[in-house]
């Protein structure tokens, strides 16, 4: 039976942890963006050096699959909390020193490759701190699973939010050139204040009892064998449902920023849209996720799926308008409405494809490959752009709605698992749906 004091306490924890995370990881996002291919790459030419600096974004997508074998490893022999901990102090401290590296101008090469270095460290560790938030609060929940789960995948547009407006907000007070010279270190710098209050919450929470209860019985020695031996189709399957929700993500988010800006927008202007529909995808991303536990996960990623397959092919003619009101408005239907009946759910989705034994790594390993997407899209994105001279928009939506259809017939193919019950084994792709009383 679960405590509904640890129950507050774990969502919360989820929650605010989440959004620490998201703070430092999208952070590193948008500066990619706007800052690090004029401090870190200035000796390229400016489109090179955008592809550049975005591909040191991308690197810290590639990590987190690591980060999510190896702390799934340990979640599921040791317990959700430590890892979390410890994914939490990584985080921190890496963003912390993002902050204080030298440019290219002041340590040539070696200040570009430490940046990629650190990049790792922040994809390790947020590869591995979301399977771990995810099942404190799903594990603790009785009920409502979708709702309580989606508080982790909530708190990332939340960080953005943070993160966009603590960039922007220093590049306002400072001015351009301060704020290029040295301003953009505040907001990494911040990160160590946050660590400690993450900190602090994050050690008031008690390991799940669904765990508790498992090791009693026998922790699985190698968790990621029996994934990927035991469900391999299922964990493909589900790779497939949450790659598109990220392909979204990544075009929303990232590549947005360069493209608006490259299509005559202000930059603030752009930021502006994208923390205005950040901030409602926390509603967006709840709701959706609420409804998910009474109609099923299905029908909601579905339909979002089909959605925005078809504004794929709208988003960028909205952007070429000129129109900050199409812009703003683009953003926020494609990121606060339809991204997060994709992505809300996903949450409680990985989290009951798998046993309490390999919980952790199964649900890490399929979210962050599907997480690749986020990572992958905006660099091959600026790159069909820069090989079309500007164009290939159109190229662009295609390959996002094809990621829509794959997750359509994924999510087809795993069938429903909202009502399975977590302290019995998974539901693998094609079993039928189970009850609880």
């Amino acid at each position: 039976m679960s405590n509904p004091v640890q129950l507050r306490r774990a969502v919360a924890s989820s929650f605010l942890g989440s959004v620490i995370e998201y703070y430092d990881f999208l952070l590193y996002a948008t500066a990619s963006a706007v800052v690090f291919n004029k401090v870190f790459f200035s000796n390229l030419d400016p489109l090179v050096a955008t592809v550049a600096s975005l591909g040191t974004f991308a690197t810290g997508y590639l990590a987190r699959p690591i980060g999510g074998v190896v702390f799934g490893h340990f979640g599921d022999r040791l317990g959700r909390k430590r890892m979390l901990v410890l994914t939490m102090v990584l985080m921190g401290v890496a963003s912390f020193l993002i902050g204080v590296l030298p440019t290219y101008a002041q340590a040539g090469v070696l200040a570009p490759i430490a940046l990629v270095l650190l990049r790792v460290v922040q994809g390790i560790a947020v590869g591995g701190e979301w399977g771990g938030a995810v099942l404190m609060s799903a594990e603790h929940a009785t009920a409502r699973r979708g709702l309580w789960a989606s508080f982790t995948n909530a708190g990332a547009p939340f960080g953005m939010v943070l993160s966009t407006a603590a960039l922007s907000g220093t590049a306002a007070v400072l001015g351009n050139e301060a704020f290029l010279a040295w301003g953009w270190r505040v907001p990494f710098l911040i990160s160590i204040v946050l660590l400690a209050i993450g900190l602090f919450v994050r050690t008031r929470v008690e390991e799940t009892p669904v765990f508790s209860a498992a090791v009693k019985e026998s922790a699985s020695r190698a968790p990621l064998l029996e994934v990927l031996r035991g469900q391999p189709r299922t964990l493909l399957l589900g790779v497939g449902v949450g790659l598109a929700a990220f392909v979204a993500q990544g075009t929303l988010t990232t590549y947005l920023i360069a493209y608006g800006v490259q299509a005559g927008f202000e930059r603030q202007t752009v930021l502006n849209g994208l923390t205005l529909s950040s901030a409602l995808a926390v509603i967006g991303i709840l709701g959706w996720s609420a409804l998910s536990d009474r109609v099923g996960r299905r029908p909601v990623v579905i339909t979002g799926a089909l959605i925005m397959a078809v504004f794929a092919f709208a988003l960028f003619p909205l952007v070429n308008t000129g129109s900050a009101g199409l812009l703003t408005a683009a953003l926020v239907f494609g990121q606060a409405v339809v991204h997060p009946m994709m992505y809300g759910p996903l949450a409680a989705l990985y989290t009951e494809l798998f046993s309490t034994r390999t919980r952790y790594t199964g649900a890490s390993l399929g979210y962050q490959l599907a997480g690749l997407g986020a990572g992958l899209a905006p660099v091959v994105f600026a790159q069909i752009q820069a090989a079309n001279g500007g164009g290939g928009t159109l190229v662009v939506s295609a390959v996002i709605a094809a990621s829509c259809l794959l997750a359509v017939v994924c999510t087809l193919a795993l069938k429903e698992t909202s009502r399975g019950d977590l302290t019995g084994e998974s539901v693998p792709a094609g079993a039928p749906k189970t009850t609880t009383s």
